[in-house]
């Protein structure tokens, strides 16, 4: 593996764990996970949609866009990231600190968008507005302020 050297860095900015479908989402500075599991302690587990991702910048053009001030646990995402663009990545590796994720798709926004603010999901629908979700290759802790890039599987 090797980092992709077309494209920078950039930063693990919040993790949430969701306690139950459809349920709250729990802010946390550290999660582990697991392969082909997800995080430990949420919801969802197993399939292809293990981890779900979200864009700081793009929630910040949703935000703009709707004149929301939601906080972003609002999308119900696992993961924020800043610097590092999540759009058409499908089948790509994402290395999230010592923690490696593969991009199986796009994360289209659901009716609780629409819930946390009217017009939020038609804004989110277009071009990877609402994220990627992805499986755990491996098992590893991951924490607010770790390094995220896109790798290159040898």
């Amino acid at each position: 593996m090797s980092v992709n050297p077309t494209t920078e860095n950039g930063m693990l900015e919040a993790i949430w764990l969701k306690r139950a479908h459809g349920g709250k989402m729990d802010a946390t500075q550290r999660a582990q996970l697991k392969t082909g599991r997800g995080l430990v302690g949420n919801a969802d587990q197993g399939g292809k949609r293990q981890v779900t991702i979200i864009e700081k910048e793009v929630w910040a053009r949703h935000m703009a866009a709707t004149s929301a001030t939601l906080d972003p646990s609002a999308r119900r995402a696992n993961l924020m990231v800043s610097g590092i663009p999540l759009a058409d990545s499908r089948k790509r590796v994402l290395q999230v600190g010592p923690v490696r994720i593969r991009i199986y798709g796009e994360t289209k926004p659901c009716e609780q968008m629409d819930e946390a603010h009217l017009g939020l999901r038609a804004v989110m629908y277009p071009n990877w507005g609402g994220g990627a979700y992805g499986e755990v290759l491996e098992d590893g802790e991951i924490a607010v302020g770790d390094s995220v890039w896109w790798v290159d599987e040898a």
